[in-house]
């Protein structure tokens, strides 16, 4: 475990200084989660060591031999007619590691054509698509490496770019524990061609995500416990209607949060926790909580049950279902479809 935690902060000392987060990427669908599963997690790195091959999306790391022949597909909802989704499948090679081939998409829908004055002239698309290759390998008997190259297309009306990006992680698995550990470092990676000829290449959405995961020893619960934006200390954000330092209208001084509470708030951001209750192999039901989503998204007057995510998941036969929803807004919840199988099942060995 001391060598996952000594490679953990010399990585992400190495990568701190030159980190940025905001408005400022391109390929933002990077970030987002198709599966059930980890969305109902709380979206951002989850490990939990198994053949459920969604988390190797997560985490190449995750890849592993139970993966092999497993196929999946997942499916999201999401507001005003987004559709987002990804495909998989892994197979492993004895000598040479576990492999995944994968697709991930994303259709932002139907767009009108209109100038100035409203008037109409038909309609155009925008949509976005990642083509991944992850690998995966064990270190020893408990450290597990992976890398997932992936090439990206954007088409955005007539407006095109492409580029390339690479995840890596580590994963720790104590099977004796029940305890899985990883930390990946997600989009590593460049803008080839910008949207137009004059543009400079914009970045994409790096980020350092750490996570761990326990199952209870003595009862049907499985803890997990992230981290994001590793990558940078400082999430806030100063809402120039808000600001966070102001006059006071008696004195004319000017009054500061505290700084416990820019501290806390800081460090919280940073924060996933979710929890998983497992009364048989073949069913679970989960919950989280996103602190970050939730600063970001809610509405002071009405917080309602912004960042929390909720989901469950069964085993019927040869075949994986999830369903989860996640509360980016007080507009309503997205809406996740998972399904798997293992295709090896299907077809004789002899």
């Amino acid at each position: 475990m001391y060598r996952l935690i000594s490679f953990i902060i010399f990585l992400s000392i190495t990568w701190s200084g030159f980190a940025q987060i905001g408005g400022d990427h391109t390929y933002q669908f990077l970030t987002l989660t198709p599966s059930a599963k980890i969305a109902s997690l709380g979206g951002n790195q989850v490990v939990d060591w198994g053949n459920n091959l969604d988390f190797a999306d997560q985490n190449p790391a995750m890849l592993n031999d139970q993966m092999s022949g497993h196929f999946s597909l997942n499916f999201v909802g999401y507001y005003a007619g987004i559709k987002f989704g990804n495909v998989a499948y892994a197979h492993t090679f004895k000598k040479y590691g576990t492999f995944a081939l994968n697709i991930k998409s994303i259709n932002y829908g139907d767009f009108l054509y209109a100038d100035v004055n409203g008037d109409t002239f038909g309609t155009f698309g925008a949509s976005e698509t990642s083509y991944g290759i992850a690998w995966s390998y064990p270190i020893d008997s408990v450290l597990h490496f992976g890398v997932n190259l992936k090439g990206i297309t954007s088409q955005l009306e007539s407006y095109y770019s492409n580029g390339a990006a690479v995840d890596f992680g580590v994963i720790y698995h104590k099977k004796s524990k029940q305890l899985t550990a990883g930390v990946v470092f997600k989009n590593v990676g460049s803008q080839f061609r910008t949207y137009y000829t004059e543009a400079e290449n914009e970045p994409l959405p790096f980020e350092i995500e750490l996570a761990i995961s326990k199952r209870l020893a003595h009862a049907p619960f499985r803890i997990h416990v992230g981290f994001q934006h590793l990558e940078q200390l400082d999430l806030s954000y100063e809402d120039p209607a808000n600001p966070s330092e102001t006059e006071n209208p008696l004195t004319g001084e000017i009054e500061k949060e505290s700084k416990f509470k820019n501290y806390s708030e800081t460090f919280l951001k940073h924060f996933i926790v979710g929890a998983e209750f497992l009364p048989t192999e073949n069913f679970y039901i989960s919950v989280a909580y996103n602190a970050q989503r939730r600063a970001e998204m809610k509405i002071d007057t009405h917080k309602g049950l912004v960042g929390f995510s909720w989901g469950f998941g069964l085993n019927v036969s040869k075949f994986r279902f999830g369903y989860a929803q996640t509360r980016y807004h007080l507009a309503g919840p997205s809406h996740h479809f998972s399904f798997g199988t293992n295709l090896s099942q299907f077809y004789s060995k002899a």
